[in-house]
């Protein structure tokens, strides 16, 4: 077979820049789907887009499907003749596949014989199958509100001007979205704006960019991030590249061309992130940083020309960006002459959730919660109290509703100002960390003291009502607030018990409508959460299994035996002692009534049974103080010595012995053995 280069390619009005590399990687998968569906081969698929386009490049596509053998079942053989001659089943079976009675097979299956018929299908061309396979994947594509423009019927995100279809040079008739396939594209809309004809696939990338676009999304980034590195060092300055708003100004432009521009000193007195958030969710724009990390009055835009007078672009969007920063000016200084703690009544009009009240009941239950904490884990009671009370007084400023990313950060901001002490400051922005898995956690007591209070009242509140997370809806995000607090407490080496806070947080809530069973709900959700995190810890689920079957309350403490089990299951002896824990389990299991772990010296009568008596016991001296004090990695070290003897004894003796008396007492020897383990987890888990 021949094969060659496929290009399909798009052109649109201006796609929303959060939408392009969704779309453009759905494209690309809808078309390899259809491919794979179809039975034809290819090489690499690559996906590109700009805001304007939309293309994938197909290398190496085989020009046609394989030949294949088509199997037809027919009627069963038993209702296929009788009397020795076809029924109407067997003829009109005969005549769907095109031939005689005659000419059918018998096929042999489980469920008996029937009438069947094999011929060989000839591959179609795949320039017939990708008219087809193309509509198809742009029909599929995840378009987040669609549109109809002028008097067409046709519906996309946006007006849609041609289609390109190209298997090597040759031009695929097919239609898509009401447009017919050519090798026309467009270059870029103000540098090259005269149709542009592409003689072949496989020069698509290059032809784009002799018409000022490049087409290539990671190559467009890779531009940006290059010239705005290259604008920075020019100015001395270190430039703040965020990826997530790398990716939004190249889905604005096709061309980039990075431009440095500057704003008033006098800006620099409100706070950096404030003047941050303006010039990034307004204007795109990347902010420079001096020597000391302090933001310079400076920015970078990425326009989506090459200007002839790129001085007047940088005056246009200096001129664009005075007044954004004089708003945030402006909020920052209304804010300020009020103080939050006169903000606090406001929050009894701010809903948090319908039945849980408002931000002030939220407020008020924090309170308690964080002032507990803070008692538990040596902080200042009273400041963790205060901070909670102020926590959320800054989501009615001005400044955090225009910014609401910036909530947090403007509590700390303007707590200082009103003469707050600095841990009460410093918590109010602290009690929204982690904001994901791998963030820092509150470098405060008070800071950690609210931050868990926070989380725990969202989570015993929203499972209070019935509105508990789904394999695909978390609203309010509990999965998030949950792992927060096991980072908390076991970043922060906190040994709380999660039962008696979550049992204090639930009694904050004056009516809960799912109050029965909350406590152990909750408790079991946010344990659960260890699954996922000992991944993150590169620990096995087998692991976390293990731990999990034992009643551990304690977080930090879970934390502490998962990375020990963890280690311990890398050990040479682990198998062997896991298997023989297994054994042990289902041993005991069978047994009706409780086994005791008091063994009778005396009646030990076998060597081997004598010796895993007197290693159990010897091992338990030296263990038990360990397990007391959390070091369950040294405890296991030492029981991993109990092979040879456990090994021994199951060699040679016999635990279910015709004497009761005897087989009573190698039973507890077993039970004393298991209970060792059990200390730290259920190590007959590693064997899943």
């Amino acid at each position: 077979m021949a094969a060659n280069t496929l290009l399909v390619e798009l052109g649109v009005e201006e796609l929303p820049p959060s939408a392009i590399d969704p779309l453009s990687d759905a494209l690309a998968t809808g078309i390899q789907r259809g491919l794979a569906e179809a039975g034809v081969a290819h090489g690499p698929v690559r996906a590109y887009a700009t805001p304007r386009r939309l293309a994938v490049q197909i290398e190496a596509l085989e020009d046609k499907q394989p030949d294949r053998e088509v199997e037809r079942r027919g009627p069963a053989l038993a209702a296929a003749f009788k009397d020795g001659q076809p029924t109407r089943a067997a003829e009109g079976f005969a005549r769907s596949c095109g031939v005689a009675v005659s000419e059918l097979i018998h096929l042999e299956t489980d469920k008996g014989t029937w009438l069947g018929y094999r011929e060989q299908q000839q591959g179609e061309a795949t320039t017939t199958l990708l008219p087809g396979i193309v509509d198809k994947a742009i029909a599929g594509l995840p378009v987040p509100k669609n549109m109809r423009w002028g008097a067409s019927r046709v519906e996309f995100s946006r007006p849609a001007h041609w289609l390109v279809m190209l298997y090597g040079s040759e031009v695929i008739e097919a239609e898509a979205l009401g447009l017919k396939a050519g090798r026309t594209t467009r270059g870029h809309r103000f540098h090259a704006p005269a149709p542009l004809e592409l003689a072949d696939a496989d020069g698509y990338l290059a032809a784009l960019e002799g018409a000022w676009v490049l087409a290539d999304r990671d190559v467009r980034r890779e531009r940006i991030r290059e010239q705005v590195l290259s604008e920075a060092e020019v100015q001395e300055a270190t430039a703040v590249i965020d990826e997530d708003l790398l990716v939004e100004v190249s889905g604005l432009v096709e061309w980039p061309v990075a431009l440095t521009g500057s704003f008033d000193e006098r800006f620099l007195e409100v706070p950096a992130e404030c003047l941050i958030s303006s010039m990034k969710a307004n204007q795109k724009y990347f902010h420079l940083l001096d020597d000391e990390g302090r933001l310079k009055p400076l920015f970078i835009t990425v326009a989506n020309i090459d200007s002839q007078d790129p001085r007047q672009v940088i005056e246009g969007n200096e001129k664009v960006i005075r007044p954004r920063l004089a708003d945030a000016a402006f909020f920052y200084d209304t804010d300020r002459k009020r103080t939050l703690a006169s903000r606090i009544e406001e929050l009894a009009g701010v809903v948090f959730q319908k039945q849980l009240g408002t931000l002030a009941d939220k407020a008020h239950r924090n309170a308690a919660v964080a002032a507990f904490i803070a008692g538990r884990i040596d902080g200042d009671v009273a400041q963790a109290r205060r901070a909670a009370e102020l926590a959320k007084c800054d989501l009615v400023t001005e400044m955090v509703l225009e910014f609401p990313e910036l909530q947090g950060i403007m509590g700390r901001y303007y707590a200082e100002h009103d003469g707050e002490p600095r841990e009460v400051a410093q918590a109010l922005e602290e009690q929204y960390l982690p904001r994901f898995a791998t963030d820092a956690i509150p470098s405060t007591r008070t800071g950690m003291a609210l931050a868990l209070a926070d989380r725990l009242d969202t989570l015993t509140g929203i499972f209070g009502i019935g509105a508990r997370p789904t394999g695909t809806k978390d609203p309010f995000a509990l999965r998030r607030a949950a792992i927060g607090v096991l980072n908390i407490l076991i970043k922060g080496e906190l040994d709380l018990d999660l039962r008696e806070l979550l049992e204090l947080s639930a009694a904050q809530h004056q009516e809960l409508p799912y109050a029965e069973g909350l406590v152990e709900e909750v408790l079991g959700y946010m344990l659960d959460r260890f699954r996922a995190w000992g991944q993150d810890e590169g620990i096995e689920a087998e692991v976390y299994l293990a731990v999990r079957a034992r009643p551990v309350n304690r977080p930090l403490d879970f934390a502490r035996r998962l990375r020990a089990v963890h280690a311990f299951a890398s050990r040479e002896e682990a198998a062997a002692l896991a298997a023989a824990n297994k054994r042990v389990s289902n041993i005991l299991a069978k047994q009706e009534g409780p086994v005791g772990e008091e063994v009778d010296v005396a009646r030990l009568q076998d060597p081997a049974e004598k010796a895993l008596y007197e290693a159990v016991s010897s091992r338990r001296e030296g263990v038990m103080p360990l397990f007391a004090e959390g070091r369950y990695a040294e405890a296991l070290d030492t029981l991993a010595s109990l092979r040879e003897p456990v090994d021994a004894f199951f060699d040679q003796v016999m635990v279910m012995a015709d004497d009761t008396a005897v087989r009573n007492n190698r039973l507890a020897l077993l039970a004393s053995l298991r209970a060792l383990f059990l200390e730290v987890a259920d190590i007959a888990q590693l064997q899943q």
